[in-house]
This record gives structure tokens, sequence and C-alpha cells, in this order.
């Protein structure tokens, strides 16, 4: 087929036949990459007896999973803003497929560690179909195909647990990453017959040194954040590599100033919308995840505790899987409100709907129907928030910067999930109580994540007040302006 890109239609036209097709399809890429954030968790326990080596090692398949998608994410955007986005998401799904393929393949820890980086490079996927979408998709139509690409994050992950968990107590653990590998054949194929390249592309000369800073900064500080736990944070490996993070990016920010094509346009992310959109994606990625630390543990403490709920895994996931389809529902909803009052005002009201969830949380943890109710009521204030941050994005920035800067907000995401890991890790590792000779978080540990969580949801919503009213009406003519301008070819 033809990599000529669809032409966008004029505002208030009709969507062009293939736009609904188009949207499918990234939609299900992007809930595939997604599922392998939740594809080994049913088996972390077992993995050092499956892998024969100690837990402490074994730790590194899911922590080579984020270092890689902090390092791809950006980089891979910039990328595709040069030399197409749809061959980058291809080039992207070919590395989950061969992640997981290693994976799947492997009965010892290094190439399991090698898999999971591999599956990791991939999480540019959901960026880069968003990026897609503002090329390709009528500007009636933006709005809600963006919510939905966005959504599918959430979606993945949600619904990835059962199913993991599922195959996991019925089959072979390696039928989990061949099952993997599956999904992204078909997501590969559907990709290269139904998504059209675009031809907005900036060309151009790759920022390698840029990139390698970058790199070098985010592992250094996530690092240091995700095994800090473990190390200690007050020992010299974790104070060196944070020390470490904060002179490479001065020093990679220092560049990014002076160089002629930089990996990301540090001018551009201190404009308002782009900064403050960031700055509220940090503080969500931290709310949002919170939920998934405190959720599954309340359900599976023992009940003798007096506040777990004793259930398994696979009720863990299925206890969750409804958020997902209400993120998918409510991102609907959202693309509504955001054409008719702005990014802005969806943005505030999800981050209401978070922090409400949280609070209800704290009074309604004693029953599954609880958790139930309180993880849709999340879920709908994510989907609210998944479909604004893009808008917000792509409101603010020129068609050929798309790709490196949702990138940059998925990343910024990413480092608000990292930060809630850390400090829930150090709560609930302080606050415990006595059970059959172990200590176990306590109840009161897991109701201060929970308000902590709502506070961070809240601290989006403020972050909100200060984005300008006009985000929307710069997004609605976004396909417009990718149409007019000169394409550059690679």
């Amino acid at each position: 087929m033809s990599d000529a890109p669809a032409r966008p239609a004029a505002a208030g036209a009709p969507a062009p036949p293939r736009s609904n097709a188009v949207v499918a399809v990234l939609a299900l890429a992007g809930i595939v990459v997604s599922l392998m954030q939740t594809l080994v968790i049913p088996i972390v326990p077992e993995l050092p007896k499956l892998l024969d080596a100690p837990a402490s090692d074994t730790a590194w398949a899911v922590t080579a999973t984020l270092l890689a998608a902090a390092v791809a994410t950006p980089v891979v955007g910039r990328l595709g803003d040069m030399v197409g986005k749809r061959r980058m998401l291809l080039t992207s799904i070919v590395l989950l497929i061969s992640g997981s393929v290693v994976c799947a393949l492997a009965d010892s820890l290094v190439p399991m560690i090698i898999g999971r980086a591999l599956q990791g490079l991939a999480a540019a996927v959901v960026p880069l179909g968003i990026s897609i979408l503002r090329d390709t998709v009528s500007a009636e139509k933006l709005a809600g195909s963006t919510a939905v690409m966005s959504a599918s994050l959430g979606v993945g992950g949600a619904l990835g647990l059962p199913t993991a968990a599922f195959i996991a107590d019925n089959w072979d653990w390696h039928i989990l990453f061949w099952t993997s590998a599956a999904l992204g054949v078909v997501a590969f194929v559907l990709v290269l017959l139904v998504v059209p390249e675009s031809e907005n592309r900036v060309g151009g000369h790759f920022d390698l040194v840029g990139s390698l800073g970058l790199s070098a900064g985010l592992v250094s500080l996530l690092l240091a954040v995700s095994k800090g736990g473990d190390w200690g944070w007050t020992s010299g490996t974790t104070l060196g590599l944070g020390a470490a993070a904060v002179l490479i990016l001065l020093a990679w920010g220092w560049w990014e100033l002076r160089a002629r094509q930089p990996l990301v346009d540090l001018r551009t992310t201190v404009k308002r919308q782009v900064l403050f959109t960031n700055l509220a994606s940090i503080a969500l990625g931290f709310s949002m995840f919170a939920m998934s630390l405190v959720l599954p543990q309340l359900l599976q403490l023992p009940e003798q505790t007096g506040y777990g709920l004793g259930r398994s895994m696979l009720t863990v996931g299925l206890v969750l899987a409804p958020q997902g389809l209400v993120m998918m529902v409510m991102s609907a909803v959202s693309a509504g409100i955001t054409k008719a009052k702005g990014p802005k005002v969806t943005l505030m009201i999800g981050s209401l709907i978070v922090a409400t969830g949280y609070g209800l949380n704290i009074a309604l943890m004693s029953e599954v129907w609880h958790l139930v109710l309180v993880s849709c009521i999340i879920g709908a204030g994510v989907g609210f928030t998944y479909g604004a941050l893009p808008a917000l994005i792509m409101g603010a920035v020129d068609p050929s910067q798309t790709g490196s800067a949702n990138s940059l907000n998925t990343l910024m995401r990413s480092l608000g999930t990292s930060f809630a890991s850390a400090v829930a890790g150090v709560i609930l590792a302080r606050m415990t109580t006595e059970y059959g000779g172990f200590a176990l978080p306590a109840e009161n540990g897991f109701k201060v994540v929970m308000a902590i969580g709502a506070g961070a949801a809240l601290a989006a919503f403020l972050l909100a007040t200060f984005l300008p009213k006009r985000g929307a009406a710069v997004m609605a003519a976004a396909p417009e302006e990718a149409q007019e301008a000169t394409p550059v070819k690679a």
C-alpha cells in the first residue's frame, strides 16, 4: 500500500472513510504495548524460582522495562518527527515482538532482562499514535480520536492484569510472552495495512549528543528513585546517582539550548501551556499509580489482618478490569467536553474525579465492591485527563514537533509513576503491623498513600488553573496547519 497520508478534512467536514479504521488500529497498538506494564506482575513473586536467581536480581525484569521506556520515548518521538511517525511506530512494534520472543525463550535472568528492555523500547507507540492522528484525522474527530488513543494506555494495563493472571495460573509462564508476541504481530500487520504515513516531517540531523545526555540523566534519576528503597535512600549509590542525574540533566539542558536541531526544544517546553500541562502530567502520573500500588495489596493481604480481603491475583485483575472499560467510555465523554469547553476544563474535571475516588477509598476499603467502585471512579477521572493532556500539548506546539512533544508528555507521566512507587514504598515500609511474624503494611499506611494520591490529583487541578483558555481552538486548527506545512521528504 502507498505511504501517502489521507488528507485531513476541513473543520466540520466529514472525516475520510478510513479514519475510524486508523483510530481503531492505533488504539489496538496502544493497548498491546500497554499490556507490557502488567504482563509480569502475576509471576514476579515466582521469578526467583523460575529464573534461578535472587529476588534482588529478578527485580531488574521490571526495572529494565522502566528504564528502556524512559530512554526510548523522547528519542523515538523525535525520530518520528524527522523520518516518519508510521515508520517509527512499526519499528517500535518490531522491538516489542522481538522482546516478547526473547522472553518466551528465556529460562535464565539475562535473556529475560534483555527481552524486557526490548519491550520497554516500544513505549513510544501511544505518543506516536496520537501524533499520527493529528496528521490524518479531521479536526472534527481529532479530540475524540486522541482521547481514545491516549486512554488505550490505561485500558491495556487494566485488562492485561486479569488476562496475565489467568494465563499464569493455567499454563506455562512462557505463554504470557508468546501471547504478547502474537498480539504484536497482529498490531504490526494492521498498522502496515491501514495506517498512512504522514508527510509532515522536519528532516535534518538527529541530536545524538542530546539523546545520549538525556538517556544518561534519566537512567541515573530513575535508578535512584526505583532502587533507592533496596539500596537505602542515604546510601552512596543512591545519592551518587541522584547527584549525577542533576549534573547530567543540567549539562544536557545547556547543550539543548545551543543545538541547532535539539532533541527537545526547551524553549517550547517553557511555553505556559506546555509547561503546566507537563507539570500536571507528573502530578497525575503520581496519583494514578498510587491506586495500582494500594488496591492489589488490600485485596491480597490476609483477612485476619482486619483490613485485607484475602483474594487471589486473578481476583485482583478482575476487580481492576472494569476500570479500563470505564476509562475508554469516559474518553469519549471527555472529547465532547473538550470540544465544547476546551481541554483545560476537561483536565480540571478529571483531576477532581480522581481526587474524589481516593477520598472515597479512605472510607470504603472493607469490601470487594468498595474497591471495584473506587477503581471505576478513578478510572473515569483518568479517562478525562488522558484525553485532555494530548489535546493541550498539540494545541501549543507546531505540527512538526508533535511527536517529540507528545513523547515528552508521556515521559512526564512515567516520572510521576516512578516517584509514586518510591514514596508509597517508603510509607508502606515504615507504617507496618505484625502478622504471623512478618511486618505487613498497616491500614493507616494505605490511607496515607491514598490521601497523598488525592493530594497529587488536587495539585494537578491547581496546575491546570494556570493553563490558558485558547488551547482547544489552536488544536482544532492543527490538521489544517499540518496540511499546509511544506513536507520534508526523508
